[in-house]
C-alpha cells in the first residue's frame, strides 16, 4: 500500500546551481548530498514538511538522468511513494498488470530500497516505490 508521496525527483544539469535555486525557494538548505554510483547520479535532498525534493545530476552519459535531459529540459523526473513493504507492493502491482523496470528492489539514495514502475504502464509518469532500509 502506498503511504504518502515520499519525494519528487527533479533532473538538473548542475546540482550546485540547482541547490542554490531550491534553497532560495524553499528557505532551507539540502539536508543531504549523496552519490549513487550504481545509478550514475549525484543527489541532494530538501525536506519540506513530510515530503522531500530530490535533485538529480548525471555523472555519466549512461545515466537515466543524462538520457532524460537529452530528450527533455530540466524538470520533474519521477514521483516517489513511500511503501511499508516494497516486496508486497511490487507483487501487488505486477498482479494488477503494471510493468516494473525493477522486479526486485535495489539500494537507492537516502537509505532506501527502491523499484521503478515503467511509465508505459502509468500514464507516462515514472513512479518510484521506496522503503526505508
Amino acid at each position: 500500500m502506498l503511504n504518502k508521496i515520499e519525494h519528487l525527483g527533479i533532473a538538473v544539469k548542475d546540482l550546485q546551481a540547482s541547490n542554490k535555486v531550491f534553497a532560495d525557494l524553499l528557505g532551507v538548505l539540502p539536508y543531504k548530498e549523496e552519490e549513487v554510483a550504481s545509478e550514475h547520479v549525484l543527489t541532494s535532498f530538501f525536506q519540506i514538511g513530510e515530503s522531500k525534493i530530490e535533485l538529480l545530476q548525471a555523472t555519466s552519459p549512461e545515466s537515466a538522468i543524462a538520457k532524460f535531459l537529452e530528450k527533455n529540459k530540466e524538470g520533474i523526473h519521477h514521483i516517489a511513494f513511500d511503501v511499508s513493504d516494497i516486496y508486497a507492493e511490487i507483487e501487488r502491482l505486477v498482479g494488477l498488470g503494471y510493468q516494473m523496470i525493477h522486479e526486485q528492489p535495489k539500494d537507492g539514495a537516502d537509505n532506501k530500497l527502491i523499484a521503478f514502475l515503467h511509465p508505459k504502464s502509468t500514464n507516462g509518469v515514472l513512479i518510484e516505490l521506496c522503503q526505508e532500509k
